[in-house]
């Protein structure tokens, strides 16, 4: 049941993302882990940096504060490493297209 429902959702992608072969898949899937990683991990001690702790802040802002600069890094560590694997303009489209969604239009044009 698991593997079937996981050859779907592949399938789903393959149509939807428009890539040519199975390994371009593969790839897509290896930037979005490293860069998921790797913004949380830059982020953590930016946020110290700037002086931003638990301690100091309440926890729910602290919270949101580093979810918002994890995602500044991981806006910009998607496009380095699809850019490092090869896959630059699938990501450059992806990224162009989250930022629409975030209603950032107006610095793509």
């Amino acid at each position: 049941m698991l593997l079937k429902l996981t050859l779907f959702i592949f399938k789903k992608l393959e149509k939807k993302w428009i890539l040519d072969y199975k390994w371009e898949m593969i790839r897509v899937f290896m930037v979005f882990a490293f860069t998921g990683t790797s913004s949380l991990v830059i982020g953590r001690p930016v946020i110290k940096l700037i002086g931003i702790t638990k301690e100091n802040l309440n926890p729910i802002l602290y919270w949101f504060l580093f979810l918002i600069i994890g995602l500044i890094f991981y806006q910009i560590l998607l496009v380095t490493f699809g850019w490092f694997f090869g896959q630059f303009k699938f990501f450059w489209e992806f990224e162009k297209k989250m930022l629409r969604r975030f209603g950032l239009k107006r610095f793509l044009d």
